[in-house]
């Protein structure tokens, strides 16, 4: 995949769709490609964030621990980008991801996701509307699952 393609796929993510085009470029001349193949973790929940993951191609799995064992609670594909919560909170990775599928990712370490976000404002606003509607959509899946389980109670 050339740089400009990488470009692109950077464009396309919400995150990173109102940045300048030339701090799009430094971002993905500056990230590292990495490949996965199916059943190799990009990340395991609890460990250290250091980075993020940018889905060029393949899909993975996203999987969290319950006391019952490891639940799949989502997938991630193409255009998609994973390890960021850990990054923006300086925490701890909430989900493992694995591939599903032979991936090509561009892994953006942590400094260089913030500093993005410090020279780019309109970066950050998007960073804030991605994670605000995640956070409604898993309000809204939540009080529907306590609201089914009351029922049935």
């Amino acid at each position: 995949m050339v740089l400009m393609d990488e470009v692109q796929c950077l464009r396309a993510l919400p995150f990173f769709a109102s940045a300048d085009p030339a701090k799009l470029k430094l971002l993905a001349f500056t990230s590292d490609r990495m490949k996965f193949a199916p059943g190799q973790e990009l990340f395991h929940e609890g460990d250290p964030g250091d980075s993020a993951f940018v889905i060029l191609g393949g899909t993975a799995e996203v999987a969290v621990d319950t006391p019952t064992g490891e639940i799949k609670v989502a997938e991630a594909g193409k255009n998609s980008i994973v390890g960021e919560i850990a990054i923006l909170c300086d925490g701890y990775r909430t989900a493992t991801v694995r591939a599903i599928t032979p991936m090509d990712t561009l892994r953006i370490n942590k400094e260089t996701f913030r500093k993005m976000m410090a020279d780019c404002p309109s970066m950050m606003f998007g960073v804030m509307r991605v994670l605000a509607t995640r956070l409604q959509t898993t309000t809204s899946e939540l009080a529907a699952q306590k609201s089914h389980e009351e029922e049935y109670a």
